[in-house]
């Protein structure tokens, strides 16, 4: 008894224990159950990740596959496979998972997020309220502040692994052409004994030619702690460091600038003369670069094309290329005469020098998605990505010197029919050295006006202003083209007064564009909101996707016009814009000059050429503008209007004056009178042929527009 007494009595104490126990027994079901799920989790994403790794690898394949083969490859090819490459990086786990630490790493503060954004943008805003030349209303501060944080109300973050993956896209899509060029050139020297070294090395250099110019424009950011310790209102300051960054970033920025030039009448004086000089003269080319040039292009040496050439002496220097003058062989009347002419030299590798300033601000702008992580920004940042590619296109067009030489060749010939403008003639062009006439005595329009004497300046200016607007109206009314940079440094003056037309690089073609850009004109100054959705619409690069969502565009402009104070003109609108006076008038024109270029908002993204033909326009308003600086403000509509309303009479007089003078010259050189009794002409002799063109350089840098003889 006494042996199982024990045993008895552990079996209430462990009856007990269950008794006890039975009560929490009761969660290890779920327990268990969770478990077992976290564990079958655990299985899938592993499966998960297994299989899209798996599936990752093989996106490898078709890229080895392509390398290994014999055949050359295209662009469109390997940006197909890079694309499916990263299509699949995107939708791996480790992407996805990428976002959870992004956010953790957001809120605790370990990198920038949406407190950071919001004092980054505070930090902006405090200092454009600073340095404003005129004062910013409260109301509209706090109207940014409400549209602001409407703007963030949804946040979604990208993973820092996907923000990355952006970034390396977008750096291979911009040497996809140089990387096809140096894959093939592999591939030529895998199918040859004979190997291409010499070129694949030049493909090298170029890489390192970028790489030196990103370090400069990285070099030229130092300028931006000086910019802001300087004095809010110390304008003068201030432009001076901006046009030494700008100096300093080569180019690419000096043409950005130079567009900033013609909007410069709504900036301060001081930044408005540091502006003006890109339109005047930029930093020359080395001697070094244009020697290499010349030899580049014509196969021989400097002194063998050219008497007189200084390397290191410009004329004048453009963002584009430097103008030199020189003298060079001729035969002129049967005789060997050495005669001027103006020589264009482009400037090296420009082509590389935009390709990275495009990429440097394609990059600034993916980079804001880390400085400001906000899903609404996205597309807003996105938008403005694609509109830069857009109006970099256009800049892109002036690089290419033989289409230069044709369009100024065209407008040469125009101008052979009218007294009242001129172009000189292009001689010899090649891709990178356009040759053209020399103009005694011709400066800068602006320059002339200073040399004016005080009794003469008002009528001579006015003149000049009538000529330069007749002049472009009959460009866009008759030949339906227009020079597309006619700023003040693209207009010269000789000593007689005519006026003549410089740097055709850009040209702008109204055919099909005319009408929605009129329309828009017409829309932004009256407020028509119908009007001026339909013509966005129309110049945006997508249509019909635009088209769908035209109640949207046009509700977000209503709103647009409505904070700049633009009310729609009605049957009065002569007592309405008397109403407005001229604050209105220039509310109204600031619309139309700057909605175009800040759509992103609405989502559109306007084609390059309709932002080139606004950039045209402000570019030739600007420079009709300056004409007046010194003379009563009144004066530019009433000689608009007297100069519009006598277009008519004045082309058909122009016409016959001309032909007059033609048919003049020519009776006077083909009838046999006796030469007392000839009437004095303006000396002009028949057309030179460059003795150059006769030895003839190498066939393969033959000229394309060779000289001809004839009659100017």
């Amino acid at each position: 008894m006494s042996v199982k007494n024990p045993k008895r009595s552990l079996n209430p104490k462990r009856s007990s224990v269950r008794k006890e126990k039975g009560p929490d027994s009761v969660p290890l079901v779920p327990a268990a159950q969770v478990l077992k799920e976290k564990t079958l989790k655990i299985i899938l994403d592993t499966g998960t990740f297994t299989k899209q790794t798996i599936l990752l690898s093989r996106t490898f394949f078709p890229l080895t596959r392509l390398l290994a083969s014999d055949e050359d490859i295209t662009q469109e090819h390997l940006s197909c496979v890079l694309d499916d490459i990263f299509e699949q990086l995107y939708q791996h786990p480790l992407v996805h998972q990428s976002r959870k630490l992004t956010q953790y790493l957001r809120r605790n503060n370990l990198i920038p997020n949406e407190k950071t954004t919001e004092k980054l943008i505070q930090y902006v805003i405090d200092q454009v309220l600073l340095r404003s030349p005129i004062n910013i209303p409260e109301v509209v501060v706090q109207e940014f502040w409400i549209f602001f944080h409407e703007l963030l109300n949804a946040p979604e973050i990208k993973g820092l692994m996907e923000l990355n993956l952006d970034i390396v896209r977008l750096i291979l899509k911009t040497y996809e052409p140089l990387l096809v060029e140096v894959i093939n050139l592999l591939k030529e020297t895998k199918r040859n004994t004979k190997t291409k070294f010499t070129v694949l090395l030049a493909k090298i250099r170029v890489i390192r030619h970028d790489l030196l110019i990103i370090k400069r424009q990285i070099k030229a950011i130092r300028y931006v702690k000086p910019f802001f310790q300087t004095d809010p209102k110390d304008f003068r300051a201030q432009a001076q460091i901006i046009a030494k960054m700008v100096r300093e970033f080569g180019p690419f920025f000096i043409k950005m600038a130079q567009v900033a030039a013609a909007n410069s009448d709504f900036l301060p004086e001081e930044i408005s003369r540091e502006l003006m000089v890109f339109q005047e003269d930029v930093p020359p080319m080395t001697p070094e670069e244009v020697i290499e040039t010349i030899r580049e292009s014509f196969g021989r040496p400097v002194h063998e094309c050219y008497y007189g050439f200084d390397p290191g002496k410009p004329l004048q220097s453009g963002s584009i290329g430097s103008v030199y003058l020189a003298k060079k062989p001729a035969i002129e009347n049967g005789k060997e005469v050495l005669i001027p002419v103006i020589v264009k030299i482009g400037r090296n590798r420009l082509d590389r020098e935009f390709l990275m300033g495009k990429t440097a601000l394609n990059l600034t702008i993916l980079s804001s998605h880390y400085w400001a992580p906000h899903s609404k920004l996205a597309p807003f940042l996105e938008a403005i990505q694609r509109q830069v590619d857009e109006f970099i296109k256009g800049f892109q067009q002036e690089l290419d010197f033989l289409k230069e030489a044709s369009i100024q060749e065209r407008f040469y010939k125009r101008s052979r029919e009218s007294v009242l403008w001129r172009v000189p003639r292009v001689y010899t062009a090649t891709p990178h050295i356009i040759e053209m006439e020399y103009i005694p005595g011709a400066q800068n329009v602006m320059k002339v006006l200073k040399n004016i004497p005080r009794k003469q300046y008002k009528s001579f200016t006015r003149d000049i202003a009538s000529r330069l607007l007749y002049t472009v109206l009959l460009h866009m009314i008759v030949y339906r083209e227009f020079h597309g940079d006619l700023h003040p440094g693209n207009v010269l003056v000789n000593d007689l007064g005519e006026i003549f037309l410089i740097d055709w690089g850009n040209c702008v073609n109204l055919e099909g564009k005319w009408k929605p850009f009129w329309d828009y004109i017409v829309g932004a100054l009256t407020a028509d909101v119908n009007l001026l959705t339909d013509a966005l619409i129309r110049m945006s690069a997508d249509t019909e996707t635009n088209r769908n969502r035209r109640e949207q565009i046009a509700e977000t402009l209503t709103q647009t016009l409505t904070r700049k104070k633009i009310t729609a003109l009605k049957w009065n609108f002569v007592l309405q814009l008397y109403e407005e006076k001229m604050d209105g008038l220039h509310r109204r024109l600031q619309v139309v000059m700057h909605l175009m270029s800040n759509t992103q908002h609405l989502g559109l993204i306007i084609r390059s050429d309709y932002l080139h033909l606004l950039r045209s326009l402000t570019a030739i308003i600007g420079t009709y503008i300056r004409l007046y600086e010194n003379l009563p403000k009144y004066l530019i509509p009433f000689d608009i209007a007297k100069t519009a309303a006598l277009f008519p009479a004045l082309f058909i007089a122009d016409r016959m004056v001309s032909g007059h003078n033609r048919l003049v010259r020519h009776l006077v050189r083909k009838l046999p009178i006796p030469k007392i009794f000839k009437p004095e002409l303006t000396p002009v002799s028949p057309l030179p042929v460059f003795l150059m063109d006769h030895s003839g350089p190498p066939v393969a840098a033959k000229p394309r527009y060779p000289l001809q003889a004839g009659v100017i």
